[in-house]
This record gives structure tokens, C-alpha cells and sequence, in this order.
């Protein structure tokens, strides 16, 4: 298994299949080409490792054009095609073999044949080293086919997922995640732990509160709680190695889960990149930052609103809430940008009835 930025992707086709499926197509292609000079035509970047294999081993004189377009964004398709490359020098009259390293929808492929219609060629066809039949909604013949494929997402030769793994000998696919895990934030006030609450019963998740997790371990004396317990002692910061070991066995108890909703962790970005390596190791990431986002003069209102029955200190004195919103808000800035890197922070509006939020919430979870 290896892993390309957030993802993490398994073994699926060797280097000798991939040798012999492209001895395959370029047998078919010098038969039908014996004594013409065709151009093959290179859809960049993917398929350059394909492309020079044939052409080394084409029986013939020929020559070669390269094209370069863009449909896909991260793992999928935007069905947008935009030519970046066009052809040089001129085709008009020429024997093309359009050379691609995948045809999954047909929507490139589709692109450079009105090209080649305009450019008023003689004759085209298509060569891929692979072919996704199920996704493919188009009517014109695939002419060369190396291997035909599931509907999986790939990376190595040539392929890359956001510019990663093309140098790879190997064929990798997707390897789907089996948990879904959430960071959830919220300011003081925002109903987050009302929320947790909610959807840890929706989406069958396990909810890991830090809080809960240190009164667990200080109040059952285990090695890790009285460890913490002598940091918090002394009147020092509980170290993050600590807070994160707890963590790592509150995740390991429960290996069988559909997935976790980290809530008060991580806190800094040092945490954050902890959490991602240590879920790593297990195949797994976290799939969103979801925080909720209130108006913080709404939310001063609500807890002094709240102390007068709640009977918390904290609750009853406007420069603390304020305080606390602040320090909230100081340390969300840094972990919003660290998610939002890695496109993973959605903010939700948490204003309205808990029906309404948990309906909002959802529908982010929802497109995790």
C-alpha cells in the first residue's frame, strides 16, 4: 500500500502485465500500419510512458504530435474538457493514432476528434493502455485496447493523482476508507456537544471527547491519566505526545467502528498532523473539519442567558464568555487553514433549531 497526499492506494496490476498487454496493442498496430507512416498522436501527461513503449516497438517509420487537455480534479471527472496543447504541426492528410493512457467517459477523446475532424486528417485511430467500459458513454470505437478495467481509480504509469504517482511501474488503485471521521468545533455556546450527541447516533460513529477521555484516565488512575495528572499539577500544559497517546487508545478500543467524531482535539497543528499520521498507519484520515459558526454576540447572549440557571461562574460573566470565544477563535484560525489546504474544513451555520443545524451538519457529513 502507499499513499499520494491524503489518499491511500493498493497494488492492482503488475509491471509484466502491463509489458504484455502493451505487446498486445503494438502487435494489432503494426499489422495495420505495415508500410504507412502514421503520427501518433500523445495526449499529455498521462500518457507518455504508454506512448513512448509503442512507438519504440512500432515496426515502421512514423512520426509524433502531442496534445494536452484537462477533464479531471483530484479523483474525478469534471466533464469539462479545455484544450492546454494543440496540435503541431499540421495533420491534414495524416494517419492519426491518438495514444491515451485511460478512457473512462470518453469526453477527452471525444475533444480531439472534432480536432482532428477540423485539422481534416485522412484517417484516425485510438489506441489506451487502459479502458473503463461501465463509464464510458460515448458511440465511437476504443480501436486498441491495453486492459479493460472496473470503474477504479488508478495511479503509475503515467497516472497520477493532483501530479502524484505517474513515475510508478506499478498500477495502484483506490483503497476505499471504512471509516468516516469528523473533527467537529463549535464556540462555547454553539451546541456542539448537542450536535455530537445527535449524530454519533445517525452515522453510528464513536464520539471522542478530549475532555471526557482525560477525566476517564485521571479518574481510573490509568499510566497515561497519572501522567497528565502530574503535568496538570505542577500548573503545566498536559504535553501533546500525552494527550495524543490517550487518544490513540481511545481509537484502538474501538477498531471495529464506522468512524470517529474528534471533538476538542486536535487543538494545534502539531495535533492535527499527529492525528493524520497515527491514522495513516491504519489506512484511514480524517475527512472534514466541520465546525459550527455562530455570531459571537449572539453566543455571549445565549451563555449569559444559560448561567442563569446553569449555576457555571463561567457562565455569568460577559468578559469571560468573550474570553473564551476569543482563545476559541486564536486557536480554529490556525487549524481552519490547516484543513482548508487539504480541502477538508467546512464551516456550517449554527444558527436556527437543533433540527435545523443537525440537518445542515448532515449535509456536509453526508458529502464527505
Amino acid at each position: 500500500m502507499i499513499q499520494l497526499h491524503d489518499l491511500f492506494f493498493e497494488e492492482f496490476i503488475s509491471a509484466t502485465q502491463i509489458s504484455q498487454a502493451v505487446n498486445g496493442v503494438v502487435v494489432r498496430i503494426n499489422d495495420d500500419y505495415k508500410g504507412r507512416k502514421p503520427v501518433f498522436l500523445t495526449v499529455l501527461n498521462g500518457a507518455f510512458f504508454f506512448a513512448s513503449d509503442i512507438i519504440r516497438k512500432f515496426d515502421g517509420n512514423c512520426e509524433m504530435s502531442f496534445i494536452k487537455v484537462a477533464s479531471y480534479k483530484g479523483t474525478q471527472s469534471t466533464g469539462n474538457i479545455s484544450t492546454v496543447m494543440g496540435v503541431e504541426p499540421s495533420l491534414k492528410g495524416r494517419d492519426v493514432i491518438i495514444v491515451e493512457d485511460i478512457v473512462d467517459s470518453g469526453n477527452t477523446i471525444e475533444a480531439i476528434i472534432k480536432i482532428l475532424q477540423q485539422e481534416e486528417v485522412n484517417s484516425y485511430k485510438i489506441a489506451t493502455m487502459f479502458y473503463k467500459p461501465l463509464a464510458f458513454t460515448k458511440n465511437y470505437p476504443i480501436d486498441y485496447v491495453g486492459m479493460e478495467i472496473e470503474n477504479d481509480f488508478i495511479v503509475g504509469y503515467g497516472l497520477d493523482y493532483d501530479g502524484l504517482g505517474r513515475n510508478l511501474n506499478t498500477i495502484y488503485k483506490l483503497k476505499p476508507r471504512k471509516m468516516k471521521n469528523i473533527v467537529l468545533f463549535g464556540p462555547p455556546g454553539a451546541g456542539k456537544g448537542t450536535q455530537a450527541d445527535v449524530l454519533k447516533e445517525k452515522y453510528n460513529l464513536k464520539h471522542i471527547s478530549t475532555g471526557d477521555v482525560f477525566r476517564y484516565n485521571i479518574k481510573n488512575e490509568t499510566e497515561l491519566g497519572m501522567l497528565a495528572k502530574s503535568f496538570m499539577n505542577k500548573g503545566d500544559l498536559v504535553p501533546d505526545e500525552v494527550t495524543i497517546d490517550m487518544l490513540k487508545t481511545e481509537v484502538d478500543k474501538n477498531v471495529d467502528a464506522n468512524g470517529f467524531i474528534f471533538d476538542g482535539f486536535p487543538r494545534t497543528n502539531s495535533q492535527a498532523k499527529a492525528l493524520d499520521e497515527f491514522l495513516a498507519e491504519k489506512g484511514e484520515g480524517i475527512n472534514g473539519m466541520v465546525a459550527l459558526e455562530v455570531a459571537e454576540d449572539l453566543l455571549v447572549a445565549r451563555l449569559l442567558k444559560r448561567g442563569e440557571t446553569s449555576g457555571r461562574p463561567d457562565d455569568q460573566d460577559e468578559s469571560k464568555i468573550r474570553n473564551r470565544f476569543n482563545e476559541y477563535e486564536t486557536k480554529t484560525a490556525v487549524l481552519k487553514e490547516y484543513y482548508q489546504e487539504q480541502n477538508k474544513y467546512f464551516g456550517v451555520d449554527g444558527v436556527g433549531s437543533i433540527e435545523d443545524i443537525t440537518e445542515r451538519l448532515c449535509e456536509v457529513i453526508d458529502g464527505l
